[in-house]
């Protein structure tokens, strides 16, 4: 079960906005074609299709994953696209307004200002890990919500880090400080892996952090290194 937002969230460095829940991976069998929580492979678009491009190359970025955006209940379902660019074994996104790291929200959202959208039938690379010669192949997984272990709640609240890789909601695990200040609100943070990953994301040996805007319409995704 994935989190439900809850009232009285003020700015990204309040645990109040979801609880906090690990997301597990498993890799997919076949493709995934609902509209549900994952990393890899083809978005599943609620509306029409909307790829992003780099605005210093010109080329679509990467499609890293598909996250159910928080909704009220009885709220129509939504979700937050996450795209990056890659270049020579970096991940874009260091700063979360360039244009190098877009997060889409649909049904309804905004397109952040600074983003560029592709023409019609836009699409591009999917996330991918480095196999054996080097070569990028294409992954997917499917995310499972659970709970995070209460000691390493308790780990974070005392030093500031703990040891759960891919997480959305609570208090954000910042390996430096957060880019995207209030009214902002933290959403999810995904990991830095390495060459021999299961995934290759390039965040500097520290992390990348989603934000949604307060009517959640609107998203940010910006790294910071260890």
């Amino acid at each position: 079960m994935f989190p439900q937002p809850n009232d009285g969230a003020t700015g990204p460095y309040d645990a109040a906005y979801l609880p906090r829940v690990e997301m597990g991976l498993r890799q997919a069998d076949e493709a995934v074609t609902e509209p549900v929580a994952k990393l890899g492979g083809d978005p599943v678009w609620l509306e029409g299709p909307c790829w992003p491009l780099s605005p210093r190359t010109g080329e679509p970025l990467d499609f890293i994953g598909q996250i159910p955006v928080p909704v009220g209940p009885g709220d129509e379902p939504a979700m937050a696209y996450l795209f990056l660019s890659y270049e020579d074994y970096e991940t874009g996104g260091m700063d979360p307004e360039d244009g190098e790291a877009v997060l889409l929200i649909q049904p309804g959202g905004r397109i952040p200002g600074f983003a560029t959208i592709g023409s019609a039938g836009t699409t591009g690379r999917s996330l991918f890990a480095f196999g054996h010669e080097d070569e990028m192949v294409p992954v997917e997984f499917r995310i499972e919500a659970r709970p995070v272990p209460d000691a390493q709640e308790r780990h974070l609240e005392k030093y500031e880090y703990f040891d759960v890789a891919n997480y959305i909601g609570g208090k954000a695990d910042y390996r430096m400080r957060s880019t995207v200040e209030a009214p902002w609100r933290f959403f999810f943070a995904l990991a830095c892996t390495g060459d021999t990953g299961p995934y290759f994301l390039n965040f500097g040996h520290g992390a990348g952090y989603a934000y949604l805007s307060p009517d959640g319409l609107e998203g940010r995704f910006g790294w910071d290194a260890a």
